[in-house]
């Protein structure tokens, strides 16, 4: 998307916290609350985003309290974030530690910016986005999510399955919007497509959607994660088309952070934009 409005996929992370609304009946086949595979594990829509899942190591990375990295953001050229992110691993809290010396830190209830004379339009996105993107092949199976049946879609010329992921009624901030998930040979996450529907029309998103594909696994502590991300233009006729930004990310490590560590500082601003 343009400018902001090309990550705003902050209602997702919301969708799929752990305190998240259940799904539809037809998919009770969901996971349970504690990210256990549901009793419909057998349906063959939920087989495949289970099998992605499985092949990050969920239930090893959810044996982790919290984990770290650090992110390089570019767009156009243009530095767009350079900052160190810390976060449950079921998303209930983030902090993000910016190279200018300010933070961003949701405690579970609400988002904050400190000091309050940093507060930006799209810092509640950036609190959301970028902790979302990096978690995604743990969440797909979050209450909430509901899953067409797969179907093979062509990626770097290749055919790939893939399946659309949607989310119920009043889940997040934008339960409207919607990814189309990759599947890897190797089971693991490829790539998303989305769009976004906060405070727009679906019809407006669904004109411009875009993909984030993940790039170069490294396995921390026996569990793989990509190091780089590339944003690209994604159409329903062509797929994943040409790379418009790229994201590094180093540093990964479980982190096991004091207590008051997502408080917000006493010179703190609420952020709701």
């Amino acid at each position: 998307m343009k400018k902001l409005l090309l990550f705003s996929t902050i209602l997702v992370l919301i969708a799929c916290r752990n305190n998240s609304e259940t799904t539809t009946s037809e998919e009770k086949i969901m996971t349970e609350a504690d990210g256990g595979i549901g009793d419909g594990a057998s349906s063959p829509s939920m087989q495949f985003p289970i099998a992605i899942e499985n092949a990050h190591k969920k239930d090893e990375f959810l044996k982790h309290k919290s984990v770290q990295f650090d992110i390089a953001l570019i767009f156009g050229g243009n530095e767009r974030l350079n900052a160190k992110i810390t976060t449950l691993t079921n998303s209930g809290k983030i902090k993000i530690e910016k190279k200018d010396s300010s933070s961003l830190v949701f405690d579970g209830d609400k988002a904050w910016i400190a000091p309050a004379a940093k507060n930006y339009e799209g810092a509640r996105f950036d609190m959301f986005t970028w902790q979302y993107f990096f978690s995604l092949p743990f969440k797909l199976t979050d209450n909430g999510t509901n899953w067409e049946m797969p179907k093979q879609r062509i990626m770097d010329n290749n055919k790939v399955n893939s399946a659309k992921l949607t989310f119920g009624e009043n889940v997040g901030d934008a339960p409207d919007d919607w990814y189309v998930i990759y599947q890897a040979e190797d089971k693991k996450l490829a790539a998303a497509a989305y769009i976004v529907t906060l405070n727009r029309e679906v019809s407006t998103a669904e004109a411009n959607p875009h993909a984030i594909n993940y790039h170069n696994y490294e396995t921390v502590d026996g569990v793989p994660f990509a190091t780089k991300w590339t944003f690209h233009n994604w159409s329903q006729e062509n797929g994943i088309e040409n790379e418009i930004g790229e994201a590094r990310i180093s540093n990964i490590k479980f982190v096991d952070p004091e207590d008051d560590f997502f408080k917000a500082p006493e010179n703190a601003e609420e952020v709701k934009k």
